[in-house]
């Protein structure tokens, strides 16, 4: 694997004002076509790391993706290699979704009007929204969508972008069980498609266990335990970081089953 495709985070502190939430942090290697998945209690500093990777607070250690590092990089530099999705979009848009998903991929290091024209540019805007499975929601208001649905188009805005490193906060978070599947399936399937690297923040375990290539368990600020999913969350981590006495077992297919018994 090319140095150009690994985001390589080191010594990483950040917080607010006078606060470190999160000291010298250090995280596995991500690769390209990669889907890791950060996980951990209430407060244990998944949503502020998040921020940090997206450019969005400042931190200091070092991100570097490939031999580019990323801390202290003008954030408009900053978006062209990574695209953050928040947990929700903003209130008051007056967008159709179609227009939302367009206005994205203008703003993006590879939305070249120029090149790529008005048509190609809807083509490929239209093409993201099949895919996520919202296309019949082109044409309607942000503001006239359900909580799951604006996600979506959250989402789609994310992908339309194509970028190296996408980061993903709670994703499924108001999403039923099918769409739940549905975007795991598609984070899945585009980070080995393009070569992306997909981070994302995720409360459900089983569902992290499944979809993703690397775990890593937060907890107060620290890392607990990376590894695959089968390395990162077992009985002993999950008693430690989640107070839960829990079994973690293989399925039929070799699949993790992660069943709490009680609390500790």
């Amino acid at each position: 694997m090319s140095e150009a495709a690994t985001l390589n985070v080191h010594g990483l502190s950040t917080g607010y004002r006078d606060r470190r939430i999160i000291q010298q942090l250090d995280l596995p290697v991500f690769r390209a076509g990669e889907v890791h998945s950060l996980v951990g209690p209430n407060a244990a500093g998944k949503s502020t790391l998040m921020r940090a990777l997206a450019g969005l607070q400042s931190a200091t250690g070092s991100v570097k993706l490939g031999g580019q590092e990323l801390i202290g990089l003008p954030l408009a530099e900053h978006a062209k290699r990574v695209t953050y999705m928040p947990q929700t979009l903003p209130q008051g848009v007056a967008l159709s979704v179609l227009e939302s998903v367009l206005g994205a991929l203008r703003a993006s290091a590879t939305g070249d009007p120029a090149r790529d024209g008005h048509d190609a540019g809807e083509q490929r805007a239209v093409a993201i929204l099949e895919r996520v499975g919202i296309l019949h929601l082109a044409l309607e208001g942000l503001d006239h969508l359900s909580g799951g649905q604006r996600q979506l188009v959250s989402l789609a805005q994310s992908l339309v972008r194509e970028p190296r490193v996408l980061l993903l906060d709670e994703p499924i978070s108001a999403l039923d069980l099918h769409h739940q599947l549905r975007v795991m399936r598609l984070v899945h399937e585009l980070a080995r498609e393009r070569g992306m690297i997909a981070v994302m923040v995720l409360h459900d375990l089983q569902i992290a266990a499944r979809w993703s290539d690397g775990i890593v368990m937060l907890s107060k600020g620290a890392v607990f335990a990376t590894g695959t999913p089968g390395e990162a969350i077992t009985p002993a981590t999950l008693a430690r970081v989640y107070g839960v006495q829990a079994r973690v077992e293989r399925c039929s297919r070799g699949g993790l089953q992660i069943m709490v018994d009680d609390v500790s």
